[in-house]
């Protein structure tokens, strides 16, 4: 068989995979436990509110439309699609590993796993670089994976804090809530630097998002509340400026490959 229908052909089935996988996780669920009930069971000041869970939406309606367009017979020798299409497959591979390390209590293979998405979606986004595609490709491509990389990057800090937990971690000399504001502040140091080199406003709306649904969450424990509000203000900010300015992007994170 054709490389390139071969690498077509495993999109569809670990995309279709890792659907599944989560359906299963919400349906059966998956060890008798929703993933939000383990999530609550080391609770910590990252967290945000349920409702921005809902982003996984969004991801996978992004993601079923890369799955999509990756399959065209008329893409099939789309050399930046064959840059990144094994990546994908394994990045499907880990995510449907992930819920099963999840549910099962697994959180030291969940973390491992978690840095394997991480990893493979950083390697997709530097590799699409930053030049000039169609609108299509754009928002079948670029745009679902710079959502994606953005709630990964904030659910790889979530997942650290609860391997920090199951540890036994309690926070050292700091309390939780200004180890909350740490973490936020280095996540903001990530998202600034993104839309600064890549001049990538999806990525940045993916913190805003988290953000305020951090602020939302614990409005009632003020160091939480007013720097998630303002983190997310000036995240907001970053990607606003940047939809307003024009010209193409710093070259700092740009895929070399031609």
């Amino acid at each position: 068989m054709n490389r390139d229908i071969l690498r077509q052909f495993f999109v569809i089935v670990t995309f279709a995979l890792t659907i599944v996988t989560n359906g299963m996780a919400t349906s059966l669920p998956l060890n008798g436990m929703d993933t939000g009930a383990i999530s609550d069971m080391f609770p910590n000041f990252f967290t945000p509110a349920g409702y921005v869970f809902a982003i996984w939406g969004v991801i996978y309606l992004g993601l079923a439309a890369f799955t999509v367009y990756h399959s065209l017979p008329g893409q099939r020798a789309n050399p930046r699609l064959r840059r990144i299409g094994w990546l994908f497959i394994f990045s499907n591979l880990c995510n449907s590993a992930w819920i099963f390390a999840w549910h099962y209590l697994l959180f030291p293979l969940s973390f491992v796993l978690m840095l394997g998405i991480l990893g493979t979606l950083l390697a997709i986004f530097v590799r699409l670089g930053s030049r000039p595609v169609s609108a299509v490709e754009r928002w079948s491509v670029h745009v679902p994976f710079s959502i994606y990389v953005g709630w990964i990057s904030v659910a790889t800090i979530a997942n650290t804090t609860v391997l920090l937990q199951y540890w036994g971690f309690a926070g050292g000399p700091l309390p939780e809530p200004v180890w909350s504001a740490l973490l936020m502040l280095i996540g903001t140091g990530i998202a600034a630097y993104i839309i600064h080199t890549r001049r990538d406003v999806a990525y940045g709306a993916v913190f805003v998002w988290a953000f305020i649904g951090i602020a939302v969450k614990y409005s009632a424990t003020p160091v939480v509340a007013y720097t998630a509000g303002l983190l997310a203000g000036l995240i907001l900010v970053l990607v606003i400026r940047t939809l307003l300015r024009s010209g193409p992007p710093t070259p700092h994170l740009q895929s070399n490959l031609t």
